[in-house]
């Protein structure tokens, strides 16, 4: 079926829906290329970071497999708690290893290259992440996208030999939860006439920008589900929350949330950076000093009333040597939490674990105001872990 078909079917659903999204999600990325290089069982759960040292080392993890994630473990945890979890040889069956410098941006590349290939507008949102605008090419047509997404996932497997998943909607935001929904090596599309039936019951914690903090703040008020959420409408819910928060719930329940596809270029931005006085390479005492930077710059941010959409993380090594790692969010937010999970990761699964750390720094980009600015429930006073 043809988007401007579609358009018009299904209740409370905008008419103006005429965009066709695809989001791409490289399964497992990290320890996926880490996995294939060294020709490692992917059903062996692989913890890449640093030395655990018996789980006695101070550092933190850099990325894990699917295997690992079954123990709980995850990026930027303790690499001490991940040994707890699931010990290595020759106690338990962790394989713990360091990551192998270069692989990554190799492959993320020439993934990268295929999907810019067969789109109309192509955005990298970071090395594993991409949300593509196929609506012309597909001619508008459903269907004909269902079976570009397949094509796409064949074709990265066949060349680059990784998984991936895909995600199809009218929006960016139900394109990235769709993604989700069958990983790994999953597709699933929504279509317009059926965004009501897929937020129908679904927990307001898949949304992305929804935290576990304020997901619980709005269950204690009876709303646990987005459909919850719209059922109070946008004066309804702002008994609960901010305005901004009920307008931006309202407007991903029917659709009219971003479809917006672009390379961001806006040079607009805030951050921090600090220096230390001797170079370190104690991991956790630089990602506790940058999540000290990310408080600060959502601080000026939440001042200034406004948001932005591109998260990076700057870190300059001994000899000055420095590098950047940003990803770009879906909507620009103002939310502390979203963002200081995201740095952690870019700087968990980037920070050269050998060399000495002479600067960390903390940007957001993208900066918008309202109205197309979102945030958490930032009134109701969403804490930071």
């Amino acid at each position: 079926m043809r988007a401007e078909a579609l358009a018009g079917h299904g209740n409370n659903i905008a008419t103006s829906l005429g965009r066709i999204i695809i989001h791409c999600d490289l399964d497992a990325f990290f320890a996926s290329v880490e996995t294939l290089h060294h020709g490692l069982d992917p059903k062996i759960p692989l913890i890449i970071g640093s030395d655990p040292k018996g789980g006695r080392a101070r550092g933190i993890v850099s990325t894990c497999n699917y295997a690992a994630r079954k123990y709980g473990i995850h990026s930027a945890m303790p690499i001490s708690e991940a040994w707890r979890r699931c010990p290595g040889h020759p106690i338990g069956i962790g394989l713990y290893m360091k990551s192998t410098r270069g692989l990554i941006s190799r492959a993320s590349r020439k993934v990268m290259e295929i999907l810019q290939a067969k789109a109309d507008k192509f955005e990298q949102t970071s090395v594993d992440e991409a949300f593509l605008d196929v609506t012309t090419v597909t001619e508008g047509d459903w269907d004909k996208a269902l079976a570009l997404a397949k094509s796409l996932q064949n074709e990265i497997m066949n060349n680059v030999s990784l998984g991936s998943s895909f995600g199809i909607g009218p929006t960016r935001i139900i394109a990235k939860m769709s993604s989700e929904e069958n990983k790994p090596m999953g597709i699933h599309r929504v279509m317009p006439d059926e965004i009501e039936h897929f937020f129908n019951g679904r927990k307001c914690r898949e949304v992305p920008g929804i935290g576990p903090k304020s997901a619980t703040r709005l269950a204690e008020w009876g709303i646990e589900t987005v459909d919850d959420a719209y059922e109070l409408g946008e004066i309804g819910l702002t008994r609960f929350s901010s305005e901004r928060f009920a307008k931006w719930i309202i407007h991903i329940y029917e659709g009219t949330s971003s479809n917006e596809v672009s390379v961001l270029r806006s040079r607009k931005s805030i951050s921090k950076e600090h220096t230390f006085p001797t170079d370190i390479t104690d991991s956790e005492e630089i990602l506790s000093r940058l999540k000290l930077l990310i408080g600060r710059v959502c601080k000026r941010v939440r001042e200034m009333e406004i948001a932005g959409r591109l998260c990076e993380v700057k870190i300059r090594y001994k000899g000055f040597e420095t590098h950047t790692y940003g990803k770009s969010l879906m909507v620009a937010m103002d939310d502390e939490k979203i963002f200081r999970r995201v740095a952690c990761e870019l700087f968990a699964t980037n920070i050269d674990l050998e060399r000495p750390v002479r600067l960390i720094g903390f940007k957001i980009g993208g900066l918008e105001a309202p109205p197309n600015r979102q945030s958490t429930l930032d009134d109701v006073g969403e804490e930071s872990e």
